[in-house]
């Protein structure tokens, strides 16, 4: 069996629940047999790379390492979930200051010893927040760098499937944009169940207003409900979605779902957050949103939410102001 490239990838947070997960998902999908995993916590990254070793992958060229440099040098492309998690009663963004402090500090190694990355997937939340500090600090292009955003456009074909009682595969185009987190803008206009327009079923008995607008709900705190059933965040789901991610980065199959990239256009400036993106051996690139009047109000009040984390994290002085950043990178 071929591998899609030989080209190594790193795992950085492998010892944890979505790192080790993506590891073997990375392993699984026969992404490269140069697989690296880091993490700092030396006892639990050997404990996953002894499991991965027991799964008998053929070919698999299986290295880890608690040395950051060791990780990266002659990486080309990297998933990161290396930050805290989000336990019950937190938000994504009571994540903010530690989990930026990390972004900023992966940045820094990124450009010291892999400036020539191809491309890198950042999962650890705010993701958009540690995506755009990750962005600025590592000197890449805004090409090279998308991050998590998939997941909630996944727990929207869910629940819509649930409540129509199909299945998942049927409820088609189902988009979330804006921020990963309980600001994003859930897209009513987009969506198909089972071939009819979501738009056309929304105020009708098969899904009432008041039916919509609670299902959103349950979208918008798809995770916060993971963190209540399970007793922790997250980890199968965004392990899955971010190895599709990279997939689609070192040229496999094409990336479904929306992605959090890079955006300095009229009415959204300086962020990172989700958009139709398209990602490829080229990197990702996004097309304009297209939605109702509402729900591109919806989107401009995600961005200003996004935007004041971004401005909090300039506050504390993990990121200069965003005139500055060319300064740190030239490519922004």
């Amino acid at each position: 069996m071929s591998f899609l490239t030989n080209e190594k990838l790193t795992i950085v947070g492998a010892a944890g629940m979505i790192g080790s997960n993506m590891a073997q998902t990375a392993a699984m999908m026969r992404l490269t047999p140069n697989l690296c995993l880091y993490d700092p916590f030396s006892q639990g990254l050997e404990g996953v790379a002894e499991e991965i070793r027991h799964c008998g992958f053929e070919g698999l060229n299986l290295t880890y390492t608690s040395d950051i440099k060791e990780a990266l040098t002659g990486a080309k492309f990297l998933v990161s979930s290396g930050g805290a998690p989000r336990k019950e009663g937190m938000t994504r963004e009571d994540l903010l200051k530690g989990n930026a402090t990390i972004a900023a500090q992966l940045g820094k190694d990124i450009k010291a010893y892999c400036p020539d990355l191809k491309h890198v997937v950042i999962i650890f939340n705010p993701a958009d927040i540690t995506g755009l500090i990750t962005l600025i600090e590592s000197g890449l292009k805004p090409s090279q760098v998308t991050t998590l955003a998939g997941l909630d456009s996944t727990r929207l074909q869910s629940e819509l499937a649930k409540h129509f009682g199909i299945e998942q595969s049927k409820v088609t185009n189902c988009r979330t944009y804006g921020g990963h987190g309980e600001q994003m803008a859930v897209f009513a206009s987009t969506a198909q169940v089972d071939g009819r327009p979501l738009t056309d079923l929304i105020g009708t008995d098969k899904l009432t207003e008041e039916e919509w607008v609670a299902l959103k709900q349950r979208v918008i705190k798809g995770g916060a409900n993971i963190i209540k059933l399970r007793g922790r965040s997250s980890f199968q789901s965004p392990s899955y979605v971010s190895i599709e991610m990279i997939r689609a980065a070192m040229g496999g199959e094409a990336f479904r779902w929306p992605a959090g990239c890079y955006v300095n256009i009229p009415d959204f400036q300086h962020i990172m957050m989700a958009m139709e993106a398209h990602i490829d051996s080229n990197g990702v690139s996004f097309a304009p949103i297209k939605g109702t009047d509402a729900e591109i109000q919806e989107l401009k009040k995600s961005y200003l939410h996004l935007s004041k984390l971004r401005d909090e994290v300039i506050a504390m002085g993990i990121i200069p102001p965003a005139e500055e950043w060319g300064k740190i990178n030239p490519n922004l």
